[in-house]
């Protein structure tokens, strides 16, 4: 059982959380988090870089010089890979089609989960107890991240409608925001720490729980 701690906005301990790493996975599994981050890394590329082969450059077909009779190597058209100007011999013009692959639905919500076990294991998730605040302001969030030992790059998962804390985190440097429900893998492993209040974790832990009863569920039948 893993005991987390909660703290306020002052940095000062309050309460704590225990987790079951079983809702998480049971263990760090780490070529499925390996798998889950290089397909959505694929999935972001745009496909949008293109060269032209010879047949797409602009220009003459016809033959530099004649073949026979001017001492020179015989030349067909200008835009040959190997002349000034010319195609590239292998032209890119793949699409954002071609660089997409699919994580089948069970695995990547279990690498979601077990995401945020990694960062439980190694100390990395910051819960407070409330994110809530009177009014949106950058220099009362970025001193709440000071004060639970947050000194890199950090993901605050937040409450639907939550606007004072977006606005108030979206301007610090290495901070991104998130909706809770939105918390994947890739999110979780390209950032240090995870930044959530009590409330949102705790639902994000009783769906992670439901959806593992019901494939335990499924298994068995």
């Amino acid at each position: 059982m893993i005991e987390l701690p909660i703290y306020n906005k002052e940095g000062k301990q309050v309460d704590s959380l225990k987790i079951d790493p079983a809702t998480l996975g049971g263990e760090v599994r780490v070529a499925l988090l390996k798998q889950a981050y290089v397909t959505t890394h694929g999935n972001q590329r745009q496909g949008s870089a293109r060269t032209k082969s010879r047949g797409s450059v602009e220009g003459s077909t016809r033959k530099v010089y004649k073949q026979k009779g001017t001492g020179n190597a015989r030349v067909g058209a200008a835009r040959v890979p190997n002349r000034k100007g010319g195609g590239v011999a292998f032209s890119k013009t793949r699409t954002r089609e071609d660089f997409r692959t699919e994580l089948p639905k069970k695995m990547r919500r279990l690498a979601n989960r077990n995401a945020l076990l990694a960062k439980l294991v190694d100390n990395e998730v910051k819960c407070i107890d409330s994110l809530s605040f009177k009014a949106p302001k950058t220099a009362d969030f970025a001193k709440l991240i000071r004060a639970v030992g947050v000194d890199r790059t950090c993901l605050v998962a937040l409450a639907p409608g939550n606007d004072s804390a977006l606005k108030s985190a979206r301007n610090l440097a290495g901070v991104d925001c998130c909706s809770v429900d939105q918390l994947c893998a890739f999110g979780l492993l390209n950032h240090r720490y995870l930044v959530v209040d009590k409330a949102s974790l705790q639902s994000f832990l009783d769906e992670s729980a439901f959806a593992n009863q019901s494939a335990v569920a499924k298994e068995t039948k």
